[in-house]
């Protein structure tokens, strides 16, 4: 076998080992991880990664696009574009668009812009609200079945009609519906009996301030999180139908998916930058709007953290959801008026590989959270490794430099990070995607349209 490219001299890090070596690259797939100076002679590409780290481009399985539908805040390009230069090579996209992602039809239509539009890889999780639209909806490759147990208060974003459900029936059929595909069935928990009352008090009290919504997510400890999960669990256990959470933060609910998985249930769960990096009550305070998303309190955070790094909580997504400022700027003085949520793929990996070098996780679990578990989990069988044969997608990674995040580094179309001003160590240097570049130097170099639809090929692994 001729080697295209050669990774040489950098520290290897894949399905929990770490080794300085050679990963040799052909037609687009991993050659294989050889010793210090194995690369052939005759190699027709040689990147030195002395000093550097080198792992499987990250695959972020949640991520809004805003395509169709919300284009003045992100598009599937400019999306793509700050996935690249955050080390993901792969990404799934969210149904809550307009029109929202709800049949067969409508899932076509957004897999052909990705096709046209992203520069890297990909696949998107159609929201699962019709039962009739399910089996039609996997024949077209899709790794995830999506639903909100939200619906909106007065506004029709970000959760528009089809997206949200919270009737506990209408759950209970999506679950049996989906259970015969194999697929992961994605749930925002959320309890909105829980949500209407808390809200409505504090908008009795005239309060609709940052604090306010912060506290109305958070009231009781968690409640709201804790007895949606509940639900989840035991309607994901009565249908044997695989569960993904999202939005993994209260200790009580890490708990209960702690012991779900003991049960041997076929359940995972993620958390997101902004419960890892962002959400303190500080933030809230400081920042407004622009930090919310939720508030994290302190013993909740160091739960996720924990969890996240046992193997409870099985992957770092971002959950990236971009927002203009105007957007955002309402929330100073309506909160429940402002869209909620924070960008974050372009930052969350860095974020992390800056958490290895203080010691919050290894370099090892950082790799199973951001590219093993995600590809396993979702049955991505040629991403997320090293393994011979598995696409070459590659995040090279220098550990060791410093440098201070900006808004005029974001490559998201609103132009703004809440992590702007934070000075981190660790930066990427160089992403590959079936062996080509897609970023380098600081640049983005691959195109739109080069990203290829990332169907599952093995039987998903939830969880267990």
């Amino acid at each position: 076998m001729t080697v295209d490219l050669a990774i040489t001299g950098g520290r290897i890090v894949d399905q929990g080992q770490s080794r300085e070596g050679d990963l040799l690259i052909a037609d687009g797939v991993i050659a294989g991880v050889g010793a210090p100076g194995s690369a052939p002679s005759d190699t027709g590409e040689i990147i030195d990664a002395a000093g550097h780290l080198v792992i499987p481009g990250m695959i972020d399985v949640h991520v809004h696009t805003r395509e169709p539908g919300w284009t003045h805040k992100e598009d599937i390009t400019t999306c793509s574009q700050a996935a690249a230069a955050g080390g993901v090579t792969t990404i799934f996209g969210m149904p809550n668009l307009r029109p929202p992602t709800t049949t067969v039809e409508t899932l076509r239509e957004v897999l052909d812009l990705y096709a046209a539009k992203s520069v890297v890889d990909y696949n998107h999780n159609p929201a699962a609200s019709n039962p009739d639209q399910i089996a039609g909806m996997a024949e077209l490759g899709i790794a995830a079945y999506k639903i909100y147990m939200v619906v909106d208060t007065g506004r029709e974003y970000p959760h528009p009609a089809g997206t949200g459900m919270h009737d506990h029936g209408h759950l209970l059929e999506m679950f049996e519906t989906i259970a015969p595909t194999g697929l992961p069935f994605m749930v925002h928990p959320h309890d909105q009996g829980i949500m209407d009352l808390i809200e409505q008090r504090y908008w009795a009290a005239g309060d609709r301030s940052p604090e306010a919504y912060a506290k109305t997510l958070a009231a009781y400890d968690g409640v709201i999180w804790d007895t949606a999960i509940g639900v989840l669990l035991r309607i994901a256990e009565a249908t044997e139908c695989p569960l993904h959470i999202v939005h993994a933060q209260t200790s009580r609910s890490i708990e209960m998916i702690r012991q779900a998985k003991e049960r041997g249930l076929r359940v995972s769960a993620e958390a997101n930058h902004w419960t890892l990096f962002l959400g303190s009550w500080d933030d809230v305070t400081t920042l407004g709007p622009y930090a919310l998303s939720y508030w994290v309190p302190d013993h909740h955070k160091e739960a996720t953290w924990e969890a996240l790094v046992d193997g409870t909580i099985d992957m770092a997504n971002s959950d990236h959801a971009p927002h203009t400022r105007e957007e955002k700027e309402v929330g100073w003085t309506d909160m429940w008026a402002a869209h909620t949520g924070t960008p974050g793929i372009q930052y969350q990996l860095p974020l992390l590989v800056d958490a290895v070098g203080k010691g919050q996780m290894s370099i090892e679990r950082m790799v199973e959270v951001t590219s093993n578990a995600p590809a396993r989990i979702f049955g991505l069988g040629q991403k997320g490794s090293f393994v011979p044969g598995v696409d070459a997608d590659v995040t090279v990674i220098d550990p060791d430099l410093e440098w201070t995040i900006t808004d005029e580094d974001v490559l998201s179309r609103i132009g703004w990070t809440p992590y702007a001003g934070r000075t981190i160590r660790g930066k990427v240097i160089r992403t590959l995607i079936r062996g080509r570049d897609v970023y380098r130097d600081g640049t983005v170099v691959g195109a739109p349209g080069f990203g290829k639809q990332a169907r599952p090929t093995t039987r998903p692994e939830n969880g267990v």
